[in-house]
C-alpha cells in the first residue's frame, strides 16, 4: 500500500493498514488452523480405523477357529454353537464396515460385539478383545 499525502491523509493510512494486517493475519491463521485440523482429523480417523478393522479381525479370527474345532462333532450342543458361530461370522461379512462413512457402522459394531459375547457365553469360555489388544499392543519384537 503506498502513501499518497496529496490524496490521502495520515490517520487513514494508518487505521487501512491496521485493518490490511488484520484480516491477512485471519487468513493466514485460519489456512493454518484448517491444514492443522485436517492433519489431526487424518490421524485420528487413521487411528481409529486401525482400531476398528483389529477388533473385527479379532472377532473374524476367533469364529473361524472355532468353526473348524466344532465341524466335526456330533454333540446336539455343536449344533447350536455353529449356528451362533455361522451368524457372528455373517454379521462380520454383512457390515457396513467396509465403508468409514456409513451412518450404521457405529450400530454394527454394537451388534457385533454382542453377537460376540453371546458366542462366548455358548461356547463357554471368556474372550475379550479389550484384553487381547491390552496383550498384543505390549508385544514387542
Amino acid at each position: 500500500m503506498a502513501f499518497d499525502t496529496e490524496n490521502d491523509d495520515l490517520f487513514d493510512f494508518i487505521v487501512m493498514a491496521e485493518e490490511k494486517f488484520r484480516g491477512e493475519g485471519y487468513e493466514e491463521g485460519f489456512k493454518k488452523g484448517t491444514d492443522q485440523g485436517l492433519q489431526t482429523g487424518r490421524r485420528h480417523g487413521a487411528s481409529h480405523g486401525a482400531q476398528l478393522s483389529a477388533e473385527i479381525s479379532f472377532y473374524y479370527g476367533f469364529a473361524a477357529t472355532w468353526k473348524c474345532l466344532l465341524q466335526h462333532g456330533s454333540e446336539p450342543k455343536q449344533r447350536k454353537r455353529l449356528k451362533a458361530l455361522e451368524s457372528l461370522l455373517g454379521l462380520i461379512q454383512n457390515s457396513s464396515c467396509e465403508d468409514p462413512k456409513a451412518t450404521k457402522l457405529k450400530e454394527d459394531m454394537e451388534k457385533l460385539r454382542c453377537k460376540f459375547r453371546q458366542v462366548c457365553s455358548i461356547l463357554s469360555i471368556q474372550a475379550d478383545f479389550k484384553e487381547y489388544a491390552k496383550v498384543s499392543n505390549g508385544a514387542s519384537f
